[in-house]
């Protein structure tokens, strides 16, 4: 709905606005007069009539705005199904070059994922007040800049790419720690990428990795309690979907893919495998975090060294990481901790975890392991 709006309107705060205008009203009105037949169509109609209202009120486009406003006869006529490209055109528009990329990043998973400020900011490990004005900054200059609301030509997609597989990967995996719609709607743009960009291997290494991970969906949470991969009950892994993961694994690599998201839907891959390779994933972490630079993935290579069985290594490797505010670095260093029989840091590396935990899953898993040591 949002995409509709912003690029009937092409203004973001605008077409926010709008929005929550319509919502504010259908939450008023369809308890009383009942639900319409075509709810997203009479929401974006809504939202569109409230927008022009606005625009009215500021006596600008008076004359124009006659020729956009929809009749709430037609309210119904709309499409149910989203156009398939509007959500592109909505990534392609965030991720434009004019625009930083951590902010073209940041503004797509606020306006396409619906993340707010304080989620962002913690998946890019800033304050929520930093993150809010890169937000404001980044549609005001998309405003006065006249960014266009289109999936660009051919030859400039690949001049966006990177930032675009970054926001769908995101968005991933925000739905992944919980919120399902998101990681449906990221494996969809997954899709929509690779229609749209056969030859790029990059975009099927993406859609692998997430189809791999996604699959092991069901078996991941257990009376809303987190379950370890090496704990999952496997009979609930969508086995048909990981085979299409990495049939598409295998596309990419048919293409030439060495990039980064051919690395990490290899590490899903191998993840799927009983038993688990892991000096081999370890040593993928560790290609991985070479071309990235990521303490998280850093993170991701001591849990792996871990389970090929040198704890004490992993343990040194996650001591070294500057994650202060992420709280997986502090319950893995825990989990090493309690292998080392250093049980007293354990305890107080799980209570910092628990301090800047979010999600009520990963909360209870926590709170387990930390009962567990008592």
């Amino acid at each position: 709905m949002l995409a509709s709006l912003i690029g009937f309107l092409g203004d973001f705060e605008l077409a926010e606005e709008a929005a929550q205008d319509a919502f504010a009203i259908a939450a008023e009105r369809w308890p009383r007069e009942g639900a319409p037949s075509n709810p997203r169509a009479w929401l974006v109609t809504t939202g569109r009539n409230r927008a022009i209202d606005r625009i009215r009120r500021e006596r600008t486009l008076t004359e124009k705005t006659r020729l956009l406003e929809l009749p709430e006869a037609m309210e119904d006529a709309m499409d149910e199904t989203p156009i398939p490209d509007e959500r592109l055109e909505l990534v392609f528009t965030c991720c434009h070059p004019a625009l930083e990329l951590d902010t073209q990043v940041a503004l797509t998973l606020r306006t396409l994922g619906g993340l707010d400020s304080d989620e962002i900011a913690r998946a890019f490990l800033v304050s929520e007040q930093t993150m809010a004005k890169r937000l404001v900054r980044a549609r005001q200059k998309i405003k006065r800049a006249g960014i266009p609301f289109r999936v660009p030509p051919a030859h400039l997609l690949p001049d966006r790419l990177d930032a675009v597989l970054a926001v769908v990967y995101l968005i991933f995996n925000e739905g992944y720690g919980g919120r399902s719609h998101l990681a449906d709607e990221a494996i969809r743009l997954g899709h929509a990428l690779a229609e749209l960009m056969p030859d790029e291997p990059e975009v099927h290494a993406l859609l692998a990795l997430m189809l791999i991970t996604d699959a092991r969906r069901e078996a991941r949470f257990d009376d809303g309690v987190i379950v370890l991969l090496r704990d999952q009950d496997r009979s609930l892994w969508n086995l048909d979907q990981i085979a299409t993961g990495r049939a598409a694994l295998d596309r990419a690599l048919a293409l030439g893919g060495r990039g980064i998201y051919a690395l990490h839907a290899a590490i899903a891959s191998l993840h799927a495998e009983d038993p688990q390779d892991w000096p081999q994933l370890a040593a993928l972490y560790a290609e991985l975090a070479r071309r990235t630079g990521s303490p998280v993935v850093r993170l991701n290579e001591a849990a792996a060294i871990a389970e090929a069985g040198d704890v004490a290594a992993a343990l040194v490797l996650v001591e070294s990481l500057e994650l202060e505010q992420y709280h997986y670095h502090h319950s893995t260093r825990a989990e090493l901790l309690r292998r080392v029989d250093r049980v007293d840091e354990a305890r107080a590396a799980y209570g910092r975890a628990l301090e800047l935990v979010h999600s009520d899953a990963e909360r209870c898993f926590l709170q387990q392991r930390l009962a567990e040591l008592a």
